[in-house]
């Protein structure tokens, strides 16, 4: 794999599709988490570091899903090749919207051992290395494929509604409203994995500041896949969730570990 510095001196093409392949977040971004009932709601997809990066364009072929849910209504986002935003809508139903968001496969190749193990320690997969090893795997150029399960809440007018679960291979499901409830206590999240609570699972919490100052803290499931993260108001988050898989080799890269990564983003009204 080539480093980053590597790829920021290379050709501005090369940009966008190297963040990916450096293990980076991915998230859905709207220009604001608080529209009126008349307006589009207008978001970005964008993928980097510390909760900042790059906006990706919309493309079909890199996405599986890509659906907006108001109530109980469920439509697809609709776009150009190309077109950055990559949302841009109709004004939607007075309530809850819910950016749902699921990538095809992208493939990264490892170096060496030492460069997976700095992955996985980072992710909170202790045993990787250990379980690498007994699979009889080589140490050096093998190839893990990865997708990513994106969610957003967006309030529309009051923004009133529940999130839920829908099908996510992987999804963070909110259980109460950032924009209506009261989250003194914190925003209580449910983590899943193929529909069933994942426990003690490592959540990053990205906080971002109305200055634009962004702080990540660790947090972990409990026994039955929920997490309570703190949150402050008038601040925006991300959270994000890595689940690390085993793979049978197989065309066209034969990749040998699978990594899903849930992510979910809302903001907490200020006042």
């Amino acid at each position: 794999m080539r480093n980053l510095s590597s790829l920021l001196s290379a050709a501005p093409v090369l940009l966008l599709s190297a963040f990916p392949t450096v293990g980076h977040e991915l998230w859905i971004e709207p220009r604001s988490f608080s529209i009126a009932i008349d307006a589009p709601l207008i978001a970005d997809i964008r993928v980097g570091q510390e909760f900042s990066g790059a906006t990706l364009s919309f493309i079909p072929r890199n996405f599986t899903r890509f659906e907006i849910a108001s109530g109980a209504t469920i439509q697809p986002v609709e776009g150009q090749l190309g077109a950055k935003p990559a949302v841009s809508t109709e004004p939607l139903d007075d309530g809850l919207a819910i950016v749902l968001y699921e990538t095809t496969g992208s493939y990264l190749t490892y170096d060496d051992l030492p460069q997976f193990e700095r992955f996985a320690a980072h992710k909170d997969f202790d045993d990787a290395i250990e379980r690498h090893l007994a699979r009889g795997l080589p140490e050096a150029d093998f190839t893990e494929v990865y997708t990513r399960h994106v969610k957003s809440l967006i309030a529309v007018g009051d923004g009133a509604g529940e999130d839920r679960a829908f099908g996510l291979r992987t999804e963070f499901v909110a259980l109460a409203n950032p924009y209506t409830d009261d989250l003194s206590a914190g925003l209580p999240m449910l983590l899943l994995f193929d529909g069933a609570p994942r426990p003690d699972a490592q959540v990053e919490l990205f906080d971002r500041a109305p200055t634009g100052a962004v702080t990540v803290t660790l947090h972990r499931t409990d026994a039955e896949g929920h997490v309570l993260l703190p949150v402050t108001a008038g601040h925006t988050y991300m959270a994000d969730a890595v689940e690390l898989l085993e793979h049978d080799p197989e065309a066209p890269r034969n990749a040998v570990w699978q990594t899903l990564w849930a992510s979910l983003t809302f903001a907490v009204p200020a006042g």
